[in-house]
């Protein structure tokens, strides 16, 4: 009775596993490549290694601690002095930690849109490859059906000369057709293979893992009107907090032209003096210290400051470029979304009609009034139709899935702990 229940417990665990292995959606498998993908993970790591700038540019200079044993004691009238013991900390001009902390903040908000924009570039190609692998699926299975339609013409015919109402010539035109339907199945099932080699690879998955593709993946091809601005675009952003951080930088420049500051304490040992009695003889000297850095070298301010207003005029035209081209983007994809709308809605009549007509010319064939070489044709020619569907529902969906990445539109996967 153990044994039972332990079986039944294991099949319904299987069974759930394998379930909700079935069960994987194309944004599962996008959930796994924002967790797992090297390139993402590296591009989250640079953002991490760039927020521990700020901790450090903020952080006051290390205080300097200088000691002197003197070799030929100095004498003063306390006594020789034998060591001095000083303690400086400087400190920056009143507002510089603070404006390196704006400059390493604002890199690090950089770092952070270079990091969306390769995960969502990942996600694309994610998207983009599972769209391949089901165009792929559904046109083996229409080549399958293919090579079993012409197993069945072949068998037809066969009957038919048999009956000495056929002629040999349609038996091997069928036959050199079923060949074809092989081979393309063959090659169908490589190319596939390769798909799924090269989608695992963006999960950071084994080349083997399985795939799971949904029997339909498009219902219908809507109109859609496509209000889609790119200006939410990471990588728009990303030159935005560029230009921000030299703009800052600039600012920094002027703080550091600045005097630095800087507050000390000198501590010196003196000895007794031997020779005579002196009041307070061998008392220890504290003295206060103040120091300031001379800045008066100008030029390298000068030109630190000119250096960071181009690199902010540069990342402005950058960034005025890179919109010009994104937008110019957007309508291209836009276009393929109505480009591939329209094909889709042709084949499927292609492939309507198709249908009609196979079926009158094979219920003439049957009656001995229609010619074989054109029930072939048609059949090939459906077959073409419906393989034109496949790949116009996967180019309609990878040109959607580009117009998300243009408008930096994506599922928000929190991809760390």
């Amino acid at each position: 009775m153990k044994n039972i229940v332990k079986i039944s417990f294991l099949t319904g665990v299987l069974l759930f596993f394998f379930g909700s292995l079935q069960a994987q959606t194309l944004e599962d498998y996008l959930q796994i490549a924002a967790e797992n993908n090297p390139d993402v993970k590296a591009a989250y790591a640079e953002f991490e290694a760039a927020m521990q700038e700020a901790p450090q540019v903020k952080s006051l200079p290390d205080p300097t601690l200088t000691m002197t044993a003197f070799g030929s004691m100095v004498e003063t009238r306390l006594g020789p002095q034998e060591a001095r013991f000083s303690l400086m900390q400087m400190f920056p001009w009143f507002g510089t930690l603070k404006a390196r902390e704006n400059v390493a903040g604002l890199m690090a908000e950089a770092k952070f849109q270079a990091f969306l924009n390769t995960r969502n570039e990942i996600l694309l190609e994610v998207s983009r490859q599972y769209f391949i692998l089901y165009a792929l699926e559904q046109q083996l299975q229409f080549q399958q059906e293919n090579l079993e339609i012409l197993q069945s013409y072949k068998d037809l015919t066969l009957s038919r000369v048999s009956a000495g109402s056929g002629a040999l010539t349609d038996v091997l035109q069928a036959d050199l057709l079923r060949n074809e339907s092989v081979t393309g199945l063959d090659v169908l099932r490589l190319k596939k293979q390769a798909g799924v080699v090269k989608f695992n690879a963006l999960l950071n998955r084994t080349a083997t893992e399985i795939v799971h593709l949904p029997k339909e993946i498009l219902t219908g091809a809507e109109n859609v009107i496509f209000d889609t601005p790119v200006s939410g675009n990471p990588m728009l952003t990303e030159l935005d907090r560029m230009a921000a951080s030299a703009k800052a930088q600039e600012i920094l420049v002027q703080k550091e032209g600045f005097p630095d500051i800087g507050l000390g304490i000198d501590y010196v040992v003196v000895g007794e003096r031997m020779d005579m009695a002196v009041e307070d003889s061998g008392r220890d000297a504290i003295m206060p210290m103040l120091s300031i850095s001379l800045p008066v070298f100008r030029g390298k301010y000068k030109a630190a400051r000119k250096q960071a207003a181009f690199m902010a005029k540069s990342y402005e035209h950058r960034k005025e470029g890179l919109a010009n081209q994104l937008a110019a983007e957007m309508e291209e994809a836009i276009f393929e979304v109505r480009e591939a709308q329209a094909m889709l809605e042709l084949y499927k009549r292609q492939v309507e009609s198709s249908e009609q007509v196979l079926n009158l010319l094979l219920s003439s064939y049957r009656n001995a009034s229609s010619n074989f070489e054109e029930v072939l044709r048609v059949r090939q020619e459906l077959l073409k139709y419906q393989l034109e569907v496949a790949q116009a529902e996967a180019n309609y969906l990878t040109a959607l899935a580009r117009i998300d990445y243009l408008s930096g539109k994506s599922i928000d996967y929190d991809n760390k702990d």
